[in-house]
């Protein structure tokens, strides 16, 4: 992998990671256009970077990080545990999912579910406002829903965001809740794999990784920033359209 490539992979994991339309799924179709094989090497560096974007959760929500919120951690880690449970129990039959096909069915399937879910959702009637606010049930039913997650084009955003709406979170909630449960998850994906590819990379050329994980940390960064601005004046209408969109544009031209 080049830095050209770095940099593009790197911008679509800062961007796609926080948004529900699979940052995995749309990793495949830009390492297809460009070419990248996906060796051990390539596919490592993908999970590396995703640290970014536990850096970047961590920068905007420093606030949630003291020990006054150890309650908040432990819904985040009771949320957390379905997804390590059934990951780790079922990790090889995941791999056999990863297919352009299924991807793309993937977007299709979700962007409809969010078109569903958003149709009959009013906001008006959402009983928890806050992340503080979130119970314990509700921290363990996001769990299960993002559990779906691990079908290759889900997006584990937007499994957690669904799942929250359903549970009568507001949008905003939802999605800060999604947002902090980045870091334990992708900590421990992330985690897992570096000691998983420690030895292949003793000695690669660093500068491609570095350079991506920073413009993915920037990238990143922004995206979360921006999309709780975006939540504050629409729907996720929109990016369930978009799901549908590239879904078809995937069967049809991959």
């Amino acid at each position: 992998m080049d830095i050209f490539q770095a940099i593009i992979i790197g911008i679509i994991e800062g961007f796609t990671e926080f948004l529900p339309i699979s940052s995995t799924g749309h990793m495949i179709v830009a390492s297809h256009f460009m070419g990248i094989e996906q060796n051990s090497i390539n596919k490592a560096y993908e999970v590396i970077i995703q640290f970014s974007a536990i850096l970047a959760v961590i920068l905007v929500y420093k606030d949630k990080l003291s020990p006054q919120n150890i309650e908040l951690w432990q819904k985040l880690l009771i949320a957390f545990l379905p997804l390590a449970i059934i990951g780790f129990i079922f990790k090889d039959n995941i791999k056999e999912l990863f297919s352009m096909n299924i991807v793309a069915i993937m977007f299709i399937i979700g962007g409809i579910i969010f078109l569903i879910v958003e149709k009959f959702y009013d906001e008006q009637k959402t009983h928890t406002t806050t992340i503080d606010n979130i119970t314990f049930k509700q921290a363990f039913f996001i769990g299960l829903a993002q559990i779906f997650s691990l079908i290759p084009g889900t997006s584990r955003a937007g499994a957690t965001i669904i799942g929250g709406l359903l549970l009568k979170l507001d949008r905003k909630t939802s999605t800060e809740f999604s947002f902090l449960l980045v870091i334990p998850v992708m900590g421990a994906v992330s985690g897992y794999d570096l000691l998983k590819h420690y030895d292949e990379f003793a000695n690669l050329d660093y500068t491609p990784f570095i350079i991506g994980f920073i413009v993915s940390f920037i990238v990143a960064y922004i995206t979360i920033k921006s999309l709780l601005i975006f939540l504050e004046r629409f729907t996720f209408v929109s990016f369930g359209i978009y799901r549908i969109l590239f879904g078809i544009f995937l069967l049809i031209y991959m």
